[in-house]
């Protein structure tokens, strides 16, 4: 009889066992206008990935230089880094809707340049690096401005669901848009790049249409915050200085990305190191995102997880380590599987990141730090552009990669003995625990 009930239950287990790692989805059926934001976003997302592709590829092409393709970093860092800080106190006081509709028109703009300059006989490079520079300050502005409207659309409760939702989108079109736009740049030779550039400006439709359909998005509490300004960005990093919890969720990004992240280095790694075109550049670049999306989809133990501050030290040190290891491989199926470890670490680290930091911050302040995190997820990488860049240069593309991820291993072990909070914060704690 025990061994007769137990054939039945085995598929149950099955199911209890899969709910406790799959990810939560509540947040889809609660709210629509966060599900119709999450879907267009993951189209929009998967252009601005086919663009990340073709301007590596388009610089290498126009240079044949490892530092030029560097310096595409360091022309997004300025405008990222003003508009981002700039945006903050807008995104906190006016209303969140028409921001993200502004620039959306402004990214538009900036990819159908890009798609001009690429249909010319020989495009300048200020032609790529100019829109591609005004196209990261668009950006810095629209991504705390959509970070900050999720929040007032679900229950606080499913807010780590939602984090980890948004990591599956994001990873999802870091999967199929750089190994989409890898096909469409090696598909034709003359106009590759042109069709490209197409692809992106098309994506952004529906993003545009479901942020038309979303009601007003005005900061909560609006009476009790700042003018815009100098004093609003002041205040914000008043209310950062001392949450050592917070500041360290910044800094231990910054060193991953900084010296950890490769990306620029793909359309010489393809050619040099595992000898292929182009068509391996867009797969490289997938390989990290299709290792993050399958941590994000399983991310459902994350939320059993007390020791975060710790988890993301752990994590990280994953993510060096298999950055490492991929600098020396000739394997181009071991350098995918190492690449995805590296991104299934990266996710991890950042679905506890962004649960800390909406969990702590108040309405009143989101908005601006919401920018400050966008701004180092988002510069972090830019940064590491420039270091692969010229390391390479200096030296070559190998020492580049991995004194890169052995500097991101140093790195945590130092953030661990300077800020002893982090590693000891536990979910639910403030922000700023005391010593």
């Amino acid at each position: 009889m025990d061994g007769e009930q137990a054939v039945p239950q085995a598929p149950r287990r099955a199911r209890g066992a899969l709910r406790a790692i799959a990810v939560d989805t509540t947040p889809f059926r609660v709210s629509r206008d966060y599900r119709r934001i999450w879907w267009a976003e993951l189209l929009s997302q998967v252009g601005s990935q086919i663009t990340v592709v073709a301007v590596f590829i388009q610089v290498y092409k126009l240079t044949n230089s490892a530092a030029e393709v560097g310096v595409v970093g360091l022309v997004q860092l300025v405008p990222l880094s003003i508009a981002t800080i700039v945006g903050g106190p807008l995104i906190d006081r006016l209303d969140r809707r028409k921001i993200l509709l502004a620039t959306q028109a402004g990214l538009v703009a900036m990819s159908a340049t890009l798609l001009f300059g690429s249909a010319l006989h020989r495009t300048p490079l200020w032609l790529v690096y100019v829109p591609v520079g005004l196209a990261a300050g668009f950006s810095g502005i629209a991504s705390p401005t959509r970070g900050s409207i999720v929040p007032n659309l679900i229950p606080i409760e499913l807010l780590s669901s939602a984090v980890a939702l948004n990591q599956i989108m994001w990873n999802a079109a870091m999967v199929a848009g750089p190994a989409i736009g890898g096909i469409i740049v090696a598909s034709s030779k003359a106009h590759g790049l042109t069709y490209a550039y197409a692809a992106d400006v098309v994506s952004f439709a529906a993003t545009i249409f479901v942020t038309l359909r979303l009601p007003a998005q005005m900061p909560k509490n609006l009476a009790e915050q700042p003018s815009t300004g100098a004093r609003a960005i002041r205040d914000a990093f008043t209310f950062l200085r001392g949450k050592r919890v917070l500041q360290a969720t910044f800094v231990v990004d910054l060193v991953a990305m900084i010296f950890g992240m490769p990306r620029a280095l793909f359309p010489i790694l393809a050619v040099k190191q595992f000898h292929h075109g182009p068509e391996i550049v867009g797969a490289l670049f997938s390989s990290i995102a299709v290792g993050a999306l399958i941590g994000a989809s399983t991310a459902g133990w994350v939320t059993r997880i007390r020791r975060q501050g710790l988890a993301v030290l752990v994590a990280v040190s994953l993510w060096g380590g298999s950055i490492a290891l991929f600098g020396v491989i000739h394997v181009l199926p071991l350098a995918f599987i190492l690449l995805a470890a590296a991104g299934a670490a990266d996710v991890i680290s950042a679905v506890f990141r962004g649960t800390i930091l909406q969990s702590t911050v108040t309405d009143a302040f989101r908005g601006r730090l919401t920018a400050i995190h966008i701004l180092v997820v988002t510069g972090g990488p830019r940064l590491g552009d420039l270091e692969a860049g010229l390391v390479a240069s200096a030296f070559t593309p190998t020492i580049s990669v991995v004194s890169g991820g052995l500097a991101c291993i140093a790195g945590v072990v130092v953030i661990g003995i300077l800020m002893p909070q982090f590693t000891r914060y536990r979910v639910g704690e403030a922000a700023d625990p005391p010593d």
